[in-house]
């Protein structure tokens, strides 16, 4: 295939999460060559091509993810820029602090805990908008849950900042400058704990997430700098608080397909979990993720010379009628009857293989967990939907519904 000699980097932020399905649409193709800020850039969606590009031999993360992401989103040193023994050694720590279910369990229960008690906090304003409230709620409940002190009026603050930092990683202007400044204090704020552990002037409950950061040792048996140890806390912390995003996302699903709400509120752990998965896989987060090839290789056709991106096109591949059938269907069910396990390079939206071994997102069944729980509390709370705004631009990364979802509430009904 003839090589693309225009930059699609403006067309990338003029379509957003359209961008890769609509160029592979027009080609016929699951991959798709083009250019972006200079660079040759390979568009590529299927299972097939997610095992593909979480193959080392084939792509790697090291130099690849772009500055402005890592001085927002991610942070400087973080675990996502590492690759072989340094990745796997400090992936390790991850997997421990978030794929355990004995951790899980108590995160859950906090999170709850505290939605319970801000309910009553909202029955009483006018309205409230759910994606602020559930930002709040899951600020008090992680920090409590790692280990790091949180006065109860510094929540607020702590939250904006905490979500500052995923709305502004894919876009210029204030967003991108707000999440940068976010990050310069959370990650002061952070560093300074971790000194103070170390050195005794602080203490936080041994094996909480906060001591287990503060005393990992690295591939080369040194303890981290306090920043990039306050930037891996943030890799905890962070991506839990991003959960109101999808409920959110939640709150929108249960407006416009009302007949959902009565099954969820029964809170059958299934379906729960199911709801969880449909949300993830319709809506739009993530829209690709990528690395660079270390050495020039072969793929579907195309030969990926040395150096250029690979992108694993996730909103397209999560809307995928080959994989899903009716993709423009919000249909929990789907995950009820499939006949059989969810694979590893299927679902897609936080990335795909095993978060183990490689740089899928290890908090995903994080993610899930306290998505199924709060979702049920949703369905469960007896709410008002005054007239709003919710359109949910496919232009702006990481979307949301125009409003926020403003609800008005009158307390729980069962």
């Amino acid at each position: 295939m003839r090589r693309p000699r225009l930059d699609n980097s403006v067309r990338l932020f003029t379509q957003g999460y359209a961008w890769l399905p609509d160029k592979r649409r027009a080609l016929g193709r699951r991959t798709v060559p083009t250019r972006l800020g200079g660079l040759p850039v390979f568009g590529i969606e299927g299972p097939e091509a997610a095992r593909f590009l979480y193959d080392e031999d084939h792509v790697r993360r090291a130099h690849a993810i772009p500055e402005p992401v890592q001085g927002t989103l991610f942070g400087k040193g973080a675990v996502h820029t590492l690759d072989g023994h340094e990745h796997r050694v400090r992936k390790a720590m991850f997997v421990a602090l978030l794929m355990d279910d004995d951790r899980i369990a108590p995160l859950v229960e906090g999170v709850t805990a505290a939605w319970d008690a801000a309910v009553p906090g909202w029955v009483r304003r006018e309205q409230v908008v759910l994606f602020e409230e559930a930002r709040v709620v899951l600020t008090r409940a992680v920090c409590d849950w790692a280990g790091v002190p949180l006065p109860e009026d510094e929540a607020p603050a702590v939250a904006r900042d905490l979500t500052a930092l995923v709305d502004g990683f894919a876009t210029g202007g204030p967003r991108h400058w707000r999440a940068r400044r976010a990050r310069g204090r959370r990650e002061a704020w952070l560093a300074r704990l971790v000194d103070d552990v170390r050195s005794g002037a602080a203490t936080t409950p041994q094996g909480s997430v906060v001591d287990v950061v503060a005393r990992h040792r690295d591939a080369d048996g040194e303890h981290l700098d306090p920043h990039v140890a306050a930037v891996e806390l943030l890799n905890v912390i962070r991506p839990t608080v991003a959960i109101s995003w999808f409920v959110a996302f939640s709150g929108h699903a249960l407006v416009r397909w009302p007949r959902y709400r009565k099954q969820l509120a029964g809170g059958d752990p299934a379906f729960a979990e199911a709801w969880a998965h449909e949300v993830r896989r319709f809506y739009p987060f993530a829209p690709f993720i990528g690395g660079r090839a270390p050495q020039a290789v072969e793929w579907d056709g195309e030969r990926i010379p040395a150096g250029a991106m690979v992108l694993l096109d996730l909103y397209g591949q999560d809307h995928d009628a080959d994989l899903w059938g009716d993709p423009y269907t919000f249909r929990p069910e789907r995950f009820l009857d499939r006949e059989r396990e969810i694979g590893a390079f299927e679902l897609v939206p936080q990335g795909a293989g095993d978060p183990r071994t490689n740089h899928r997102c290890p908090g995903e069944q994080v993610t899930v967990a306290v998505l199924s729980a709060l979702a049920v509390r949703l369905a469960r709370l007896d709410v008002e939907v005054p007239e709003q705004d919710l359109r949910i631009s496919l232009r702006r990364i990481p979307a949301l519904p125009a409003s926020g979802m403003v609800l008005r509430v009158h307390g729980t009904s069962g």
